[in-house]
């Protein structure tokens, strides 16, 4: 029988033993130690709370830290100025709080190691002083099972740390986050509980874990893209995977290179807001891709959350209208540069910052195109134009007074327009993401031309493959770079944090 728990009158609060600062010199004995750490306190968090939920008397409020890792540096000395990331850019104190290090375990060890060897000093594991909230010691996945009657009088927040959403912002990767007088300087982009929030989003939002996210991202807003990459996908598994070891779908669906049966259970409840899929490699070399949907504010959304894994690129595949009468259906459209008047990055990324085009990506999308479709050189012209893409947040805008739009999009040389791309490039820049876009025309509203159905089905039918297949090959000639040249010196700002 449960019996009704009351709160003591005055709360103390309950901790795991104090960490002793621990100081190291390998990178990988740094990360043992802080997924042990890190393991400890969301353990202690997680006892607690079923022991509560068993009846146990409450003694306390609950509470562990997260773990962090730090460095201290005295010196002003040149680092190698060919590396864009890996250093710290004057004499300080540099700390990042951590979670999940053991799904970020290769990227840890990497930073780690490139702080030590750029700057000959150690770096210090510790506990930090922001409380971990039960909700993300718990993770993805886990399914609570607590009796309602034990705690139902006792608010959570009142026993344990929750999501404190007016401290989990993007302050540092915005630029503007300015340490107080005494207070360390941030070493990476997010804290880990940003990361941990964003984690749970990409859970919910595409029902796949953050552990199947690879690398380099294909975004699209057309289901056909999905079907064509699934039915990629599964061929390469059935044919052995060359190179790539599994495929992912929605409800984390695995099929294993060899195979052409998921394992497990293979009916999801339903798809999700923005499903993904994962054509899965070693080192989360392989690609993954999300159908977003319509509109910039999923496009936000998405790249706010898929950015905490740090990927080395994402492209934006998609249908655009064409805004030049010499275009026809099926051509394509590389981007150099965008028209945001999509309005949902305007706070972040005023509209007055330029959004450049990225040489490496440029170069690698070009090549694929040359290499799927067979056209070369001058001749590429026929099937390709590189200019502006705007991007808007009216999919109708042209039912309205199109003087004002249409003058604006000619002044800016734009050749297409759609709802996404701007949105995910903004993104990129502000992320520190290698950005790309590559569009098809599949209207021109501004020449009365408009798919009839008919024509719409021939067009998905011919176009869509040729179109992934392009993508799928630019993905792999960016993962053929240098990690140190796909992520530039282009991407930093005046005061970068030292983690990519």
């Amino acid at each position: 029988m449960n019996t009704r728990i009351s709160q003591p009158s005055s709360i103390s609060f309950i901790k795991p033993d104090a960490y002793e600062p621990k100081v190291f010199t390998d990178a990988k004995s740094a990360v043992d130690e802080l997924t042990a750490l890190y393991e400890r306190n969301t353990n202690f968090l997680i006892d607690n709370f079923t022991a509560l939920s068993k009846g146990a008397p409450i003694e306390g409020r609950y509470r562990a830290f997260y773990p962090q890792v730090s460095i201290e540096t005295t010196s002003f000395g040149h680092i190698d100025s060919r590396l864009s990331y890996g250093h710290v850019t004057g004499p300080g104190v540099y700390t990042t709080t951590v979670t999940k290090p053991h799904l970020f375990r290769h990227y840890l060890k990497e930073q780690l190691g490139l702080l030590m060897r750029n700057h000959e000093v150690p770096i210090t594991v510790s506990e930090s002083t922001t409380p971990i909230p039960l909700h993300f010691a718990f993770g993805e996945g886990a399914h609570v099972e607590a009796d309602a009657s034990s705690l139902v009088d006792v608010p959570l927040r009142d026993l344990f740390d929750t999501p404190d959403l007016t401290t989990t912002d993007d302050e540092i990767a915005n630029g503007e986050y300015e340490p107080k007088p005494g207070e360390p300087h941030p070493l990476a982009p997010f804290t880990a509980q940003r990361i941990d929030y964003s984690l749970a989003r990409l859970s919910h939002y595409t029902a796949t874990s953050a552990s199947h996210f690879q690398n380099f991202v294909l975004f699209t807003n057309y289901q056909f893209y999905i079907d064509e990459f699934c039915a990629y996908a599964r061929k390469l598994m059935a044919d052995g995977g060359e190179g790539y070891t599994a495929f992912v779908e929605p409800g984390n669906i695995v099929t294993p290179a060899g195979s052409s049966h998921p394992q497990g259970d293979i009916n999801p409840p339903r798809l999700p807001q923005m499903p993904a899929y994962h054509l899965k490699m070693k080192g989360h070399a392989g690609i993954t891709m999300i159908n977003i949907g319509v509109g910039p504010s999923n496009a936000k959304t998405i790249t706010d959350h898929v950015a905490v894994l740090r990927p080395h690129a994402w492209l934006m595949l998609g249908h655009c209208a064409g805004l030049r009468n010499s275009q026809r259906l099926g051509d394509y459209v590389l981007a150099h540069a965008y028209v945001r008047e999509d309005h949902v990055l305007d706070d972040d990324v005023p509209v007055w910052v330029p959004i450049p085009a990225l040489a490496e990506v440029q170069l690698a999308l070009e090549d694929a195109v040359e290499e799927i479709t067979g056209y070369e050189g001058f001749e590429l012209k026929r099937i390709m134009r590189t200019g502006t893409v705007a991007t808007i947040d009216n999919r109708n805008w042209e039912l309205r007074d199109q003087r004002g739009p249409v003058k604006r999009l000619s002044q800016s040389r734009a050749i297409a327009l759609d709802m996404e791309s701007a949105t995910i490039a903004a993104n990129g820049f502000r992320f520190r993401v290698p950005y790309g876009t590559l569009l098809c025309v599949s209207d021109k509203p501004l020449h009365g031309e408009l798919k009839l159905p008919g024509m719409a089905t021939a067009f998905y039918r011919t176009q869509v493959s040729q179109h992934l297949q392009i993508g799928i090959r630019a993905l792999q000639k960016l993962g053929a770079m240098k990690k140190e040249k796909l992520h530039s010196r282009k991407l930093r700002s005046f005061y970068e944090t030292a983690f990519q």
